[in-house]
């Protein structure tokens, strides 16, 4: 078992299919059978099986897959760190990222370090907080910026920010611009939020939802919306409400297209967590980049930190 044999075997699984695995991997889709009949006949054991959707794992498949992964991520560590070696300030850093996060300061920050860098490669992609996770797992990113700490044991994550919510409703709305006493005067109105699937689902359908349930509302009325672009022309079309990143609006909300509902004493944020993998290799231009987020106080709103001693108030002088 080569790793050749895993990274065929690997590609395959992620493009669900032999013939795109292998316009994937530049190679003809004989070759590509070839090399996964010679893995399967040194294992003993079948890796696909054949699905209407397409090829999917086999019991034994499953098995291999994280092991698989695991050794292509080292072989990725071990081709960035020769490039460190060669040359501390190039190579390349790779980010996988929530996709609202660009609407972020993260794009300022990004552009800094790749002017102060300009040898290093930077790339950047974006997925859900679940994807990032598991594309920083397999080694395909260096780091990875998503909501909520990932608890998995070969993560390391890092709160470096904290992105606020709000609600977002259209400027005719009835109380677009207004401060309301409490979230349950909204309980009545039709919400849109991204489709809660349970695996992959971000916090601010789940957000929401917790912030009428501390209220003492179990239900309301919703509309899963997968897109954020629709959901927002749909909010300005007065159709619904929506928790929104304060990022996410920033244009609406200067253009005046959108308005905003303050509901007092409700304070809602998505936490930003900077992972990588604990086993993982981190060059110097990484480490670069990786303080850069963990330092920047206006990445997504995070207040700056609070100075180390406060002044004293000046004494008054008595007079005699």
């Amino acid at each position: 078992m080569d790793s050749d044999a895993l990274l065929t075997f690997v590609t395959i699984n992620q493009a669900k299919s032999f013939s795109r695995a292998a316009a994937i991997l530049r190679r003809t889709q004989p070759a590509i059978s070839r090399r996964i009949a010679l893995l399967e006949e040194q294992l003993g054991m079948p890796v696909f099986e054949r699905a209407n959707s397409g090829v999917v794992l086999s019991e034994v498949g499953r098995a291999l897959l994280p092991h698989a992964e695991r050794v292509l991520a080292a072989l990725r560590d071990a081709e960035s760190a020769m490039e460190a070696m060669r040359a501390e300030t190039a190579g390349r850093v790779s980010i996988a990222a929530v996709g609202t996060l660009a609407g972020t300061n993260l794009t300022t920050v990004l552009k800094r370090f790749a002017a102060k860098h300009p040898k290093i490669e930077l790339t950047i992609r974006t997925a859900t907080s679940a994807e990032v996770s598991d594309i920083v797992k397999r080694g395909e990113a260096t780091l990875g910026l998503r909501y909520l700490l990932d608890p998995s044991s070969d993560i390391v994550s890092e709160h470096i920010a904290s992105e606020g919510m709000v609600i977002a409703c259209s400027r005719e709305h009835r109380f677009a611009g207004k401060k309301l006493a409490s979230l349950a005067e909204l309980r009545d109105e039709p919400w849109f939020a991204f489709p809660n699937a349970f695996a992959q689902r971000e916090t601010f359908a789940d957000n929401i939802f917790a912030q009428f349930q501390a209220c003492g509302i179990g239900s309301i009325k919703w509309t899963p919306i997968d897109s954020l672009t629709a959901k927002k022309r749909l909010i300005e079309a007065g159709l619904g409400l929506a928790l929104l990143a304060e990022s996410t609006v920033d244009e609406e909300l200067r253009r005046r297209s959108l308005s905003t509902i303050t509901v007092a004493g409700m304070t809602a944020v998505n936490p930003i967590h900077a992972i990588v993998r604990k086993s993982g290799y981190l060059s110097p231009a990484a480490r670069r980049l990786l303080t850069l987020l963990r330092n920047e106080s206006g990445l997504a709103g995070k207040p700056p930190p609070p100075s180390r001693r406060a002044k004293r108030p000046a004494r008054k002088r008595r007079s005699r």
